[in-house]
């Protein structure tokens, strides 16, 4: 699935030779699943070629391939990829590398060895929505609570509807908690799953794009509930059985017959295997499936739905966008644009641990590409590797047809980026759990270079290099050397909202208000975390000295009692920030943590921190009052309001971002 960050993660090889299922040189049949079915695709009138451009077919197709992905798997670490090629309901090419199991040096077969796509098992949930919605089982502007059989509370007035859901913008904050583990006994049935995690909505709906693996997985419990079949049954009879996708499988566990076809995966080719991945919240991502399986499913929906739903409702589907940020890339109903050369592109992305997809479908050339690796690769190198193949096959074969960019003068440029500098945080996130502390230490920063230009950190190439920019319109700018565009929203003459054509379909970047900027909350805590930790050094410090000297502690009463007190008191808090420290480190190094196993550790948690945190700051002020009641000296007075001062942000810092807020649905 998309990265759950969480938000932390899902990350993005010894590689052989080409495989027997490559060595095919003949033009795969129309998919036409099955006798009785109707031809999936008509062929579309060839087009005149354009300057720059290659004929997609089967022969460059391949040649192209082979001197792409061996390096690509190699130099990344990646044990293998399936990679699929449709044009006009024909596969061009359907192609395996590197290996489903290195150990063994399984190749990977494009027609039988399953990968999982992750996240593009989404388009599946939501074309079976859209079928529903044609059989006029689903309003998709309607209360969803109609549909189910627990209660999801307004918003702002406002309550969630499939089109929201679609568009993910329902207004829920992230959810983490059993997305993804490797012990079927934590699997749950998906009504309890949806029940026992409800997330709070952060967000007026329709306002603000937040994707949600929690909203997919709540359209895929209406889909069982209006159809009266279960999620799995319902996919099976409706989607795979009309494509002839006999391979593929939403059901977890796998199927028996389809495990000795499921490729491994690993986090690095080099690196041990990790088990079959069990998802939460199933319809946002347990999709298997083998390559040939899944050009029957882009020929489906680049044949306006052909063999699923109506040329209507595909156009429905693929054509009813939502534009937040213009003129980026928008969402539809569950596809997103990811346009590239002035050509329509709709596509998802997915990712589990290990295994990393991409699907794209050029609209009106009738084509489409798909690849999916096993791997995450050496420091996630299959994240570019993925976006880059993407981007150099609609190069070579679909070039650019779009006009020239605009201009924007340099002045201008200089004030627009000046307005863009500040912190920023990630629409994609949580705010009343303690993963809320993300949205401290990874807030977005933008600034501007000595030259006066856009500098965004975050985005950058293959090379870790952060990307240049030039402004091509007002508040709109073009990646030098790249296809990526930036973009922001300006209200009142003040930039308020900003996104980049590779995420702002889903996800946008929003001004952090004064009260959760890291620009003067990081620097303040970490001076208060160095007070505490002197404070408590020169406890002990001080007692070795005062024995040796045979000096006494000069304080007497409740002076000394506060003197020891507030000691404690630093120690405790620093104590109970290493503990959240070790605690999350743990929950983030392994998926299987993020489970209610984890629910334990989690309320100690909270519950010893709310106990050191409030009680840092009740000792730091009666240590502050006494001293400054008694006849102490101006260093012990000004440290007593340091100290004061140190415990209220940390308190401040708990509070604001999560760390006491005692629950374990995170």
């Amino acid at each position: 699935m998309r990265s759950i960050k969480l938000l932390a993660a899902a990350a993005l090889a010894l590689i052989g030779g080409v495989t027997a299922a490559q060595q095919s040189a003949t033009l795969a049949p129309t998919l036409a699943p099955a006798p009785a079915a109707k031809p999936l695709a008509t062929a579309t009138q060839p087009q005149p070629l354009i300057e720059g451009q290659v004929p997609l077919t089967k022969q460059d197709l391949d040649s192209w391939l082979d001197g792409y992905m061996p390096y690509a798997l190699k130099t990344g670490d990646i044990a293998g990829a399936v990679v699929v090629v449709v044009k006009d309901g024909q596969i061009v090419t359907k192609r395996g590398f590197g290996y489903a199991d290195v150990a063994k040096r399984t190749p990977v077969d494009p027609d039988l060895t399953l990968f999982r796509p992750g996240s593009v098992s989404k388009l599946f949930t939501w074309t079976a929505v859209m079928q529903l919605v044609e059989a006029g089982k689903i309003d998709l502007d309607a209360d969803v609570n109609k549909y189910i059989d627990f209660k999801i509370p307004l918003k702002d007035g406002k309550p969630v509807t499939m089109r929201e859901i679609m568009q993910h913008t329902s207004g829920f904050e992230e959810h983490g908690k059993e997305i993804m583990f490797f012990d079927p006994k934590n699997l749950t049935s998906l009504g309890d799953y949806l029940k026992h995690g409800l997330p709070n909505r952060i967000y007026t709906p329709g306002t603000t794009p937040s994707y949600s693996n929690y909203a997919t997985a709540l359209a895929g419990y209406i889909v069982a509930r209006v159809s009266g079949q279960s999620f799995d049954d319902y996919i099976d009879q409706h989607i795979f059985k009309p494509l002839g996708m006999a391979h593929s499988s939403f059901r977890q566990p796998l199927p028996a017959q389809l495990v000795p076809l499921m490729a491994t995966g690993y986090p690095q080719a080099s690196a041990d295997p990790v088990k079959y991945e069990i998802v939460g919240p199933a319809p946002a991502g347990s999709l298997a499936s083998p390559g040939t399986d899944m050009a029957r499913f882009m020929v489906a929906h680049l044949n306006q739905g052909a063999g699923l739903m109506k040329p209507e409702t595909a156009r429905i589907m693929h054509e009813s966008a939502l534009s937040v940020v213009p003129p980026l890339n928008r969402m539809e109903l569950g596809f997103f644009e990811t346009n590239i050369n002035g050509r329509q592109v709709i596509a998802h992305l997915g990712d589990t641990t290990v295994f990393h997809t991409s699907l794209h479908l050029f609209m009106k050339e009738n084509v489409g590409f798909y690849v999916s690796f096993n791997s995450a690769g050496k420091n996630g190198a299959v994240g570019g590797l993925r976006g880059a193949m993407f981007q150099d096959f609609a190069d070579r074969y679909l070039p650019s047809i779009a006009p020239a960019d605009g201009t924007v003068d340099a002045k201008t440029s200089a004030e627009h980026a000046k307005l863009m500098v500040g912190n920023w945080l990630n629409s994609r996130r949580q705010e009343t759990s303690f993963m809320a502390i993300t949205n401290l230490i990874g807030q977005a920063t933008i600034s501007v270079d000595g030259k006066g230009n856009l500098a965004v950190p975050m985005v950058h190439g293959l090379n870790g290099v952060p990307s240049k920019w030039v402004e091509i319109a007002p508040f709109v700018w073009r990646q030098v050397g790249g296809h990526e565009r930036l973009a922001a929203k300006v209200v009142d003459g003040k930039v308020v909202r900003w996104s980049f054509d590779g995420i702002s379909p889903f996800m946008v970047f929003d001004r952090a208000p004064a009260s959760q900027s890291a620009t003067w909350i990081l620097p303040l805590l970490y001076a208060s975390l160095g007070v505490l930790a002197l404070t408590l050094l020169q406890w002990p410090i001080a007692a070795l000295i005062r024995r040796r000297y045979k000096a006494p502690l000069a304080l007497e009463g409740g002076a000394r009692q506060a003197y020891r007190g507030v000691r404690i008191g630093a120690g405790l808090v620093l104590a109970a920030l290493v503990a959240w420290a070790i605690g999350f480190t743990k929950l983030m190094g392994d998926i299987s943590n993020l489970t209610s196993g984890s629910d334990g550790m989690l309320w100690l948690l909270q519950i010893v921190g709310a106990i050191a945190f409030v009680g840092g700051v009740l000792l730091a002020g009666w240590n502050l009052w006494l001293t400054w009641q008694g006849k102490r000296g101006w260093f012990s007075k000004l440290w007593s309001v340091l100290l004061l001062i140190a415990t209220l942000t940390v308190f401040y810092v708990a509070w604001t971002f999560g760390l006491i807020a005692m629950t374990v649905n995170f």
